[in-house]
């Protein structure tokens, strides 16, 4: 019995030991100290343990990464904190579970720098080896993400024993139903993995996603004149006109004209001071349809948006292989653009929607740079 007690007590100490995970990024993260806000990077820093924790949902940390380099900028040493934070292993009590949770989420996480970084896994997990190298790998040279979650990622590259958490891409809907479906479905998920102020207020006031949802629901009914023709469908369903608190104010569907057909989403930026109860003089890019910016906090960096645009153009607008393509121009020419308003102005115009207003919402215009 002695022997029998001595060997479940040494299992369940290395069990343990496992359960130490949630802080190794922590340190990277505090070391930001000089980046963002005075006591920014402490507070992110300080959400790090609980997206680790065995119960957290995996598509937590995507956003938290997200949210540091949004928050902190995209400094290197910024950068490396958050693809350390995508590459962390979620804690995992092999005692209670036999494979870890991973996020299915395509559009998770939304900065180009932290995609196609795949995450350690408990070394008690069958293929951990397979997947451990990969891991390192990918924080040297990511895989290829295009479209995909990390999940995704991480079967392309040979693991799969794991189970999903999360929307899965869905890109190839074939009927505007399919398509409305796919963006309440992401839209939800969002609310669910988003850990950021702009998703958490979004689930107490659900009047953006209602209304998403409605609309991308009336497949059948479109009341903006001069929209283009889905090839997947017989009509237009974008979001329709919304003004919500967080989302803040929208429209309604527009079409490109170039003749770029987006699906079912419009695809403008928009660039405005105080967004989500950022300071007042600090502008952010945003974009501005709410079924492409659910789940994404404002960016100080317009190649953020820009990413999330072009993944949910894939992932839940079901756009035309062109229109995608030019998204994709259009990031690579301006993603690295001046964070002022001359950068939304020109996004808008690259896809055919020259002079929208950048500032729906009315925000403070006080010392705006680069304003037309």
């Amino acid at each position: 019995m002695y022997t029998k007690a001595t060997l479940i007590s040494a299992l369940l100490a290395v069990a343990e030991a496992r359960f130490g995970q949630e802080q190794v990024p922590v340190a990277g993260v505090q070391a930001l100290s000089n980046f963002g806000s005075p006591g920014e990077a402490a507070t992110l820093a300080g959400s790090v343990p609980g997206v680790l924790l065995a119960a957290a949902n995996p598509c937590d940390k995507l956003t938290l990464a997200d949210k540091i380099v949004s928050s902190l900028g995209t400094d290197p040493s910024v950068i490396v904190a958050a693809q350390k934070l995508v590459a962390a292993e979620q804690n995992f009590n092999p005692f209670v579970v036999s494979v870890p949770n991973i996020c299915g989420d395509a559009t998770l996480p939304a900065t180009t720098e932290l995609r196609g970084i795949v995450p350690l896994v408990d070394p008690a997990v069958t293929g951990s080896d397979t997947e451990n190298a990969n891991s390192a790998t990918s924080l040297q040279t990511p895989f290829d993400a295009t479209g995909l979650s990390v999940g995704d990622v991480m079967k392309a590259q040979g693991f799969s024993n794991f189970t999903i958490a999360g929307a899965t891409a869905n890109a190839g809907a074939s009927s505007s139903a399919t398509t409305a479906a796919a963006a309440a479905t992401t839209s939800a998920v969002a609310t669910k993995c988003g850990g950021s102020k702009a998703t958490s207020a979004a689930a107490a006031s659900p009047t953006t996603a209602a209304a998403a949802a409605t609309s991308s629901a009336a497949s059948t009914t479109n009341n903006n004149s001069g929209s283009a023709t889905n090839s997947n469908s017989t009509t237009q369903a974008g979001a329709g006109a919304v003004s919500d608190p967080v989302t803040g104010t929208f429209p309604g569907f527009q079409a490109s004209s170039l003749g770029l057909d987006f699906g079912t989403c419009t695809p403008t930026v928009k660039f405005e001071e105080s967004l989500n109860g950022r300071k007042a003089g600090e502008f952010t890019f945003q974009a501005q349809d709410p079924v492409v910016n659910k789940g994404q906090q404002e960016a100080l960096n317009p190649n953020i948006i820009f990413n999330r645009i072009c993944d949910q153009l894939v992932n839940v607008c079901n756009a035309a292989a062109d229109a995608v393509t030019a998204c994709r121009s259009a990031q690579t020419s301006l993603g690295s653009g001046a964070k002022d308003a001359s950068t939304a102005n020109a996004w808008n115009t690259a896809l055919g929607f020259d002079g929208v207003n950048i500032n729906p919402d009315n925000a403070p215009q006080a010392g705006l740079v680069g304003h037309t």
